[in-house]
């Protein structure tokens, strides 16, 4: 089986992870999935700024594991959760660098969300 390629941010492909400083609540099938004055904010090159929730900050029991998985060369393999109040539109709406690399060390034990699979993501 062939290596996964594992490449490191730079100035053709800048990641930063920095504290949202705001309040972030998630919100699917009307109920409150996440909620959480420690989100962090990764920007990833041009691509749009994602929040990474704590996981502690997450209503676990809404959630249920998938088989799903996908690799990022710059932050490592993802694992996936849909949310059970969603239905299918909320399925793998959720993902989770369980061992990211070291450049993105700080989203560990975070997740973050499809926008277009859940209600809502409100930032105040």
């Amino acid at each position: 089986m062939a290596m996964k390629p594992r490449l490191h941010p730079g100035p053709d492909h800048p990641i930063t992870v920095t504290p949202t400083g705001k309040h972030v609540v998630v919100t699917v099938g009307g109920r409150v999935v996440a909620d959480t004055h420690d989100a962090l904010t990764l920007q990833e090159a041009s691509y749009p700024p994602v929040q990474y929730v704590p996981l502690a900050d997450v209503d676990r029991s809404l959630l249920e594991p998938t088989e799903s998985a996908s690799y990022c060369p710059y932050k490592g393999d993802a694992s996936y959760y849909s949310v059970t109040a969603g239905g299918e539109r909320s399925v793998d709406a959720i993902w989770e660098y369980r061992e990211p690399y070291d450049a993105v060390a700080a989203i560990k034990d975070h997740v973050a969300f499809y926008p277009n699979r859940v209600d809502a993501i409100e930032i105040s």
